[in-house]
């Protein structure tokens, strides 16, 4: 067996892509329950924020994101934080800007309620979003945690618009650390807020003047995960060079595969943009490459340590069980 083989062998028994796979028996049951969509959205289900034409020549975002419940018993505080980040992570995905969030959370008492409501308004504070509502329970068994956020944006950066000859980038900020034991690289609690939301316009800017097709930002799929996510949502397959992917120094290719980051985007580029795409990102000293490149088979192959292998077919196996956009009547 190659490196690459072992390696997507490894990949494929993460528990980010089997929590992925749990998508696509949601969205076929969506699909049978309603098969028309009731509102004129703008990117069929499966991106990372819905989209609603507002009207004015713009979008409205709306999100949502539960987290696992062993993570909230163990780090209450940084759950609650988490949760309000990666619904923003969501909204600037997408080419917008976050408008306010609310909540759901269950606890048995005020702890660790307290703790999660703390977390939460830490993010607010830090990214300037505000908390307008939600929705309590202090009388669970259990803890859990539900954040949504609106949003809004000029231009889309979707899941659906990658093309065959694109370059596929990957961004992440590497001034953190892991959040133990969790695969969380946290680059988020300890940056000073106005960084934060600067580093975040990035993809709002790239969005309005046209320099990035599609983009996700990197969940608890990993980059690779996320990657694919992006892909069988375009129809599309991709060779990818995880040694070329940015990545912090003494980690293993491995975990850092599985990571969660703070901030991780994955973006699918014409050529000519490349350039220019990367050299924003480094102006917000994000570290930026050339990860791969789009191909039109529906085939995601894998390069790792001078060897090459098959990671998935979307046409043997969905992923998620996404649709392109052309396929969406």
């Amino acid at each position: 067996m190659t490196d690459a083989q072992a390696l997507c062998e490894q990949l494929r028994q993460t528990r980010g892509f089997a929590h992925k796979r749990d998508i696509s028996d949601v969205v076929s049951a969506l699909t049978q329950a309603l098969p028309a969509q009731a509102l004129n959205q703008a990117v069929p289900v499966g991106d990372d924020t819905a989209a609603i034409p507002d009207g004015h020549g713009g979008y409205l975002l709306l999100a949502i994101e539960g987290l696992v419940e062993d993570f909230i018993e163990r780090m209450p505080w940084f759950a609650g934080f988490s949760a309000v980040m990666v619904n923003i992570s969501d909204i600037y995905a997408m080419g917008g800007r976050p408008t306010a969030v609310v909540n759901a959370l269950w606890s048995a008492g005020m702890q660790p309620a307290d703790e999660m409501l703390a977390g939460m308004a830490a993010a607010s504070k830090a990214y300037g979003v505000p908390i307008v509502g939600g929705h309590s329970n202090n009388r669970s068994q259990r803890p859990q945690l539900a954040v949504a956020i609106l949003g809004q944006a000029k231009a889309l950066l979707t899941s659906f618009d990658a093309r065959p000859g694109d370059v596929l980038l990957m961004a992440c900020d590497l001034r953190g650390a892991y959040q133990e034991p969790f695969p969380y690289w946290n680059c988020a609690t300890t940056a000073p807020a106005e960084r934060l939301r600067a580093d975040l316009e990035v993809l709002p800017r790239l969005a309005e003047d046209g320099l990035c097709r599609a983009a996700k930002d990197i969940s608890m799929a990993g980059a690779v995960g996320t990657l694919m996510m992006l892909l069988e949502c375009s129809g599309v397959g991709a060779c990818i060079n995880v040694d070329a992917m940015p990545k912090p120094d003494g980690v293993s290719l491995l975990r850092w595969l599985s990571s969660f980051p703070s901030y991780g985007f994955v973006l699918s580029v014409r050529p000519e943009c490349v350039g220019e795409v990367i050299t924003r990102f480094a102006q917000r000293d994000i570290a930026c490459s050339v990860v791969g490149e789009v191909c039109r088979e529906h085939v995601v192959t894998l390069q790792h340590a001078g060897s090459s292998a098959e990671l998935w077919n979307f046409e043997c196996s969905p992923f998620i069980q996404a649709r392109p956009a052309e396929l969406v009547a």
